[in-house]
């Protein structure tokens, strides 16, 4: 049995209620963060779990305070649970040098080269530590989950349900890094993370993934067209290919004028969490 996660802080919110919590994680040999909307359904029976994986500099604030998401998870019946993008305060030499790696920048993969592998185990940690430590104390239906993300974060998302197509009954993602072993961004993490050796990135590449995985279940992309990554650091036209070449379903929506930032997330969310109720309750979407 798992050590309790403390709370930090605790607000009303739609019938239910956020909580921020922090726990000590086996994967990441440290204190992690997370925050949790519980819906007003939770209060009477066990509820479906949507996991949101945040984009590069974000904590586990950032989505609860701005997507306006709550209202939908209580209208829908549906936990939400946001992890922290990294560890923190690890004493990493460099940890704070840069946007795009080390502190809020974890990649949702696990690191395989010093200094960075004893502590930056995000994968593990959002696909088997942080759901058990869920699924233990809080009232959900521990088969009965999805995941989604933006950016860096809708990467993680697609690798996550890619990888584990029986654990995740959704996925979907806003403005994702589809294809990150042609961006720049996450070609500079991978390197520090996962070494040189590109042949071990494909792990946590979606479109790799993609042509081998079974997820067989339709994927819900929202990308905006005056997002200022889509050019060189997005590509989801690859991904959109790819899913093609594989025979994967794929909804990739354009969306006309809408940039990288939460103004696009809070726009479609609701969108984003029907389709996951759709799923998680067993409709047709």
């Amino acid at each position: 049995m798992s050590v309790s996660p403390n709370l930090v802080s605790e607000h009303s919110c739609f019938g239910g209620k956020v909580g921020f919590y922090s726990h000590q994680s086996d994967s990441c040999k440290g204190e992690m963060r997370f925050s949790i909307y519980q819906p007003p359904q939770a209060k009477s029976q066990p509820v479906p779990v949507l996991y949101y994986l945040s984009g590069l500099t974000c904590t586990e604030e950032n989505f609860m305070v701005k997507a306006g998401a709550q209202q939908f998870a209580a209208k829908y019946g549906l936990m939400l649970v946001v992890p922290d993008t990294s560890p923190r305060n690890t004493g990493i030499e460099g940890e704070d040098r840069d946007w795009d790696l080390g502190t809020g920048a974890g990649f949702y993969v696990n690191a395989t080269e010093e200094p960075w592998r004893s502590r930056y185990q995000m994968y593990s940690y959002v696909v088997r530590e942080l759901p058990a430590l869920i699924a233990e104390h809080f009232p959900v239906q521990p088969e009965n989950k999805g995941i989604f993300g933006h950016s860096m974060g809708g990467h993680g998302a697609l690798v996550c349900a890619l990888r584990n197509p029986e654990q995740y009954k959704s996925v979907s993602a806003f403005a994702p890094i589809a294809a990150p072993m042609r961006c720049g961004l996450s070609q500079k993490a991978f390197t520090n993370y996962l070494g040189t050796n590109k042949e071990t990135w494909r792990a946590y590449d979606a479109c790799e993934l993609v042509l081998s995985a079974r997820y067989n279940r339709n994927i819900l992309i929202d990308q905006g067209t005056a997002d200022e990554f889509l050019a060189h650091q997005l590509l989801p036209e690859a991904f959109e290919e790819a899913c093609a070449k594989a025979g994967q379903p794929l909804t990739l929506r354009y969306q006309e004028g809408y940039n990288h930032g939460y103004y696009f997330i809070s726009t479609f969310i609701e969108d984003h969490i029907r389709h996951h109720a759709a799923a998680l309750y067993g409709s047709k979407d």
